[in-house]
């Protein structure tokens, strides 16, 4: 209870003590609009003259614990619509919030003191002496606009970390520091795996080594679901509109569509999705009872439109490959594949050493079809998810489904703590209906099939964004961009550097050597900054004994007199299992 009550009511709380601290400093003329808590603290919107950096913020922190030193009580009055209007004549945000409340509605404020008055519901505390331990730091200040609309003012927002103490400020600010070192789009430059353009926002390119690790993933991936009876196909990035017509994507999706217009008479549309192409696919000859569950996958290239504001490196892009799936089926047929899904995805985030949660997504408002085949389709998740992991083991999200079905999302965890939605499995009998699909039933009648959409990585981008920052870049061998370094002490080592790159190419390794006359300290150092698994120092002597000196990642000491087929062996064995560690001894 103390720490709900410190969300619901201190982090408020101290949004207001915020905002009293900025008027104090900055004047009577500072217009204040909101402050609601958020899940680190909470934040305040202001306009002012001032603008606000990273230079203020020691004084605004020091304003704000003067204001909680002189233990002012809170005060909450209800008032009339004229009273508040009165009241807050001079700050128009305040004014627009109140001429927007329902005839009728109770109006609240919050004296703070006696010189401070907030429009607000509470609750919050009853004396500022309650806020004397909290512990808080200034986060950041930023652009924001009011009610969230770019056709409106542009405000100043201040962030701010708050928590019950000090100790646990402190552990957050640790974990804020970790997750700036694990940052995907710092590794990733640093690493060298991929990079933006100004010309492409939101798409990004894929540098060697991140395609390198992208094709390892991919074709772990393939490996997976070749053993559970899919077939990869790949389809057309652009069609023309009348498909998404009758998928119901341009009814309901077009604000996210890349459209393209050919002439007075065409128009096309890139790809926000690939169920189209597995339907056509499916569609492209008769089909019998004794294929189904039919299983198309495809990681084929998808384009999504997302505002310039909230494209974040390999997390939000209009560009990606996604790790699809859709699967054609009998309604008989629907709780043992999904049950066989969820074996995949515990497999693949086993892998990774990642857990997984689920939540069922219910119909939304802007949904397609009948209600009752969505009653239907509800059901058949929720009968699953309870056997697969009890009734009390899994979230439902009321209205959170796709236009054309409920759906299944899979969360997991990093080792930050940090909640990911990932895949997804969507039960959708609206497709199949409105691309008239059928197959040849047992008793020789047309039915028609039932289609689950899934993803297991979601975006493969995304994905790799996430692992990067979870792995803090120390990939595992299986993955890593550059498996193995080659180290040749001096230039007359190099024959013997260049005999076991030879043997890493024919055996399917991703590698380098450094050829050149650097100091062998350096060339190490230089494979070490950029996290490679395990680097082969070679000279005399284990050029004469057919050695390798290895340098494991994260292993202080060199592993001597390392046996080269023992090398290779312990490597593929490594590559074979997926396995998170690397081998302590060959």
């Amino acid at each position: 209870m103390e720490k709900e009550e410190f969300l619901k009511n201190y982090r408020h709380s101290m949004a207001h003590i915020l905002a009293k601290a900025v008027i104090e400093l900055y004047g009577k003329d500072v217009q204040y609009a909101i402050g609601p808590q958020v899940d680190e603290g909470f934040y305040y919107d202001f306009r002012l003259d001032h603008m606000i950096g990273k230079d203020d913020f020691a004084a605004i922190e020091n304003k704000m614990r003067e204001i909680l030193k002189r233990r002012e009580v809170w005060t909450r009055k209800e008032i009339s619509r004229d009273e508040a209007l009165c009241l807050f004549k001079d700050q128009k945000y305040k004014t627009e919030l109140i001429n927007d409340l329902p005839e009728g509605e109770t109006i609240s404020i919050y004296y703070t003191g006696d010189d401070f008055v907030d429009l607000c519901r509470g609750p919050h505390v009853e004396n500022s002496q309650e806020l004397m331990s909290v512990a808080f730091q200034i986060k950041s200040s930023s652009g924001s606009y009011w009610r969230g609309s770019e056709k409106n003012d542009q405000l100043q927002r201040i962030y701010v970390y708050a928590y019950p103490d000090k100790n646990q400020l402190k552990e957050h600010l640790d974990m804020i520091r970790e997750a700036l070192e694990r940052d995907h789009k710092k590794l990733g430059q640093e690493m060298e795996l991929f990079m933006f353009h100004e010309t492409a926002p939101g798409m990004p390119y894929w540098l060697p080594k991140g395609w390198a690790m992208y094709n390892a993933l991919l074709e772990y991936w393939r490996g997976v679901h070749i053993r559970h009876g899919y077939q990869e196909i790949s389809g057309p990035v652009l069609s023309e509109k009348q498909l998404w017509v009758t998928s119901g994507h341009w009814a309901h999706y077009q604000s996210g569509m890349f459209i393209v217009p050919i002439d007075e008479n065409t128009t096309y549309a890139m790809k926000p999705m690939n169920c189209p192409n597995s339907i056509k696919v499916f569609a492209s000859r008769g089909r019998s009872y004794k294929e189904l569950p039919l299983r198309f996958s495809q990681s084929d290239i998808i384009h999504r439109r997302e505002k310039s504001g909230e494209l974040n490196g390999l997390f939000r892009v209009q560009e990606f490959h996604q790790d699809d799936a859709h699967i054609f089926l009998s309604e008989d047929q629907i709780e043992s594949e999904i049950s066989d899904i969820m074996d995949i995805a515990k497999s693949i985030y086993g892998t990774f050493g990642l857990t997984y949660t689920a939540e069922l997504s219910t119909r939304p408002e802007d949904f397609m079809g009948e209600i009752s085949l969505w009653d239907k389709a509800e059901q058949s998740l929720k009968t699953i998810l309870e056997h697969k992991f009890g009734s009390e083991n899994f979230e439902i999200n009321e209205g959170d489904g796709a236009f054309y079905g409920p759906k299944i999302d899979l969360g997991m965890k990093d080792c930050l703590g940090r909640q990911w939605q990932m895949g997804t499995i969507q039960l959708d009998f609206q497709l199949p209906l409105n691309f008239d699909l059928k197959y040849v039933a047992e008793d020789g009648t047309l039915k028609r099939p039932v289609m689950i959409h899934r993803a297991i990585f979601g975006s493969l981008e995304r994905f790799i964004g996430i692992i990067t920052e979870h792995f803090k870049g120390h990939f595992p061998f299986w993955l890593a961009p550059t498996q193995v370094a080659v180290v040749p002490i001096r230039p007359e080592h190099n024959d013997y550097a260049k005999k076991i790159a030879d043997r890493l190419m024919d055996e399917g390794f991703r590698f380098e050597v450094d050829y050149t006359d650097q100091n062998m300290k350096n060339k190490i150092k230089k494979f070490k900054l950029m996290r490679t698994p395990y680097i082969l120092v070679v000279g005399d002597k284990e050029a004469s004994e057919n050695t390798v000196s290895v340098n494991v990642r994260g292993v202080k000491d060199n592993l001597m007199d390392v046996p080269l087929d023992s090398f290779f062996k312990k490597a593929k064995e490594e590559v074979d299992s997926h396995t998170l560690d690397l081998a302590g001894s060959f």
